[in-house]
């Protein structure tokens, strides 16, 4: 890959192979930026337009330099001890903040959403069972995935903490005939997966709150929680399980999904932090098993989803840039950009720096699940069953 710096200077990055890739700084200011603090200043300078791409895509350049060494070792050292020792205060989320945080990024036009999601509007990992599956089929295969280690029995109370705009809460009412609640804390995914109840003749079985998951009332007898303890802060991983375990029932089975990351405890990328998610962070799993064991609850099962949502944020961001056009009507050049930034370097985090998804299976005692795995599979294909005898496909509500 080819940099040429605004005064005309070029330099080489990454190892010669693969397509020919070439990027420019614009303006001088932007590459000293860069060169001081790079997390941060190359979104923002792909933002306003000072790092600018010639051949290739800003996906083609972050894959190259995400899988390089710091820029500035003597710089970067000290710079992620600031952020790691006051990511506390960054990942600070009580009920106010929380629900500020949450409506930062998914209170935006819903459709926005519908330019690059799958029809269901899953905005989490999906799981390509087959390497030729849609991200529609991914999504499907990801519900009843985690439908099948739920163990759900008709009738059962199933909470759905960070319900999205409800796909996988209808699916579990739909499919598993459970008793569903979910709860969001984006007033958008509140109105839309009502709706959606609505429209489906599912109320009834599927309802769907604005609450924060420390004030529902309980007992459930099934938990599930997708994409949401992203946002929940380190400083409340102990109060996030032991309120999940006061309201879980003694047989009841709780199902975790969340990115994680392979190596240690780490920082945000400021860039994420500042445009992005604010509050958020992707725990170690060395942080998260403390808290479950301090709450009491028993981990049933570790499943660690690898490279998928690396190939579900492929797909998002070539959805997203077939109809990008639409994005900048919506918004402006500014935001189709940074939203483009975001699904790229997301993708090759996964790919290069030790992203993963786990699924954390959780009960209160021994004896609730299966002693072996084989009943996932068996539940899955059940489930399959189920699927093409039920009636049409959910769909978000409007669409």
């Amino acid at each position: 890959m080819i940099f040429t710096t605004a005064n005309g200077t070029s330099f080489a990055c990454g190892d010669g192979t693969g397509k020919p890739v070439r990027a420019a700084f614009t303006t001088a200011r932007a590459a000293r930026r860069i060169l001081f603090n790079p997390e941060l200043a190359l979104g923002e300078a792909w933002m306003d337009g000072s790092f600018v791409v010639e051949n290739g895509s800003i996906a083609d350049v972050l894959a190259i330099v995400m899988n390089q060494p710091e820029i500035m070792p003597g710089l970067a050292k000290p710079r992620w001890w600031l952020r790691y020792l006051i990511r506390h205060l960054k990942q600070f989320n009580p009920r106010g903040r929380a629900r500020k945080n949450v409506a930062h990024h998914y209170d935006l036009n819903g459709r926005l959403y519908s330019l690059f999601l799958d029809a269901d509007r899953q905005y989490s990992c999906a799981y390509f069972q087959a390497p030729d599956a849609t991200l529609d089929d991914a999504q499907i295969a990801k519900k009843r995935h985690l439908a099948a280690k739920l163990l759900v029995r008709p009738r059962d109370r199933v909470l759905d903490i960070g319900s999205g705009w409800g796909g996988l809460g209808l699916y579990l009412a739909e499919m598993t005939e459970a008793d569903v609640t979910g709860i969001t804390l984006s007033s958008e995914q509140f109105q839309a997966s009502n709706a959606r109840a609505a429209e489906k003749n599912l109320s009834r079985s599927a309802r769907f709150l604005l609450q924060d998951y420390r004030d529902v009332a309980g007992p459930f007898d099934r938990i599930v929680s997708v994409g949401m303890f992203e946002h929940v802060g380190v400083a409340f991983y102990e109060t996030y399980f032991r309120r999940c375990a006061e309201l879980l029932g003694d047989d009841g089975v709780m199902v975790l999904h969340s990115i994680g990351r392979f190596g240690p405890p780490d920082v945000t990328n400021p860039w994420i932090t500042k445009y992005i998610f604010p509050g958020g962070y992707i725990p170690a799993l060395s942080e998260v098993m403390p808290a479950i064991e301090r709450a009491g609850l028993l981990v049933c099962d570790v499943e660690i989803l690898r490279l998928h949502y690396a190939e579900t944020l492929k797909a998002w961001r070539e959805r997203f840039m077939a109809r990008r056009e639409e994005a900048v009507r919506l918004y402006d050049e500014r935001f189709a950009r940074m939203w483009e930034f975001y699904l790229a370097c997301s993708e090759m985090a996964f790919r290069a720096q030790g992203l993963m998804v786990m699924q954390i299976q959780l009960a209160k005692r021994q004896g609730v699940v299966p002693i072996t795995r084989d009943y996932i599979a068996n539940e899955e294909a059940r489930l399959r069953g189920r699927e093409r005898n039920a009636r049409p496909r959910l769909q978000i509500a409007g669409e």
